[in-house]
């Protein structure tokens, strides 16, 4: 049976090893916890970054993509946690955990959901530099290409 994952978005901080707990919390079947925090930059003056979403829409996209995960590779456990607001550098943005019996699943399925997170969670993004100028950040074709890499991609087995 697939795991249930846990899907926020909030403006809030998270605490890692807080959600690491809670994930692994009396679980004996826990091999394997693999994590990611994305933090926000500040690459070529970046003062802060926005992000906007939709509510409803960018929460049940995230619940998509982790079901999707939770489907491919055996977990015990899934935590997805995306921030929107004012961020800046230094801010955690998001945080992935999954939990399985064996590492492999949870490393790369980990690294499905930061890819798949990166080019399919519905946010807006702006940029803040501090000389006064505002961009709105575009799609990248080398974090298309991370997302692809997983389309046909079977789920390791232990």
């Amino acid at each position: 049976m697939a795991a249930t994952p846990t899907v926020r978005v909030q403006e809030a901080p998270f605490d890692l090893g807080a959600e690491a707990a809670l994930l692994a919390a009396g679980r004996t079947d826990v091999g394997g916890l693999a994590s990611f925090v994305g933090i926000c930059r500040g690459d070529d003056g970046l003062s802060a970054m926005v992000l906007e979403h939709y509510p409803g829409m960018t929460a049940r996209a995230i619940g998509r993509i982790a079901e999707e995960a939770c489907a491919r590779w055996p977990l015990t456990g899934c935590t997805v946690i995306h921030r929107h607001g004012r961020l800046v550098p230094g801010d955690p943005i998001v945080l992935v955990l999954t939990a399985s019996a064996h590492r492999l699943a949870a490393l790369e399925s980990c690294a499905f959901l930061i890819d798949w997170l990166k080019t399919r969670a519905p946010f807006w993004k702006q940029e803040e530099f501090a000389d006064g100028r505002t961009r709105w950040v575009e799609a990248k074709a080398e974090d298309d290409e991370a997302a692809a890499r997983w389309a046909h991609r079977p789920a390791a087995t232990p």
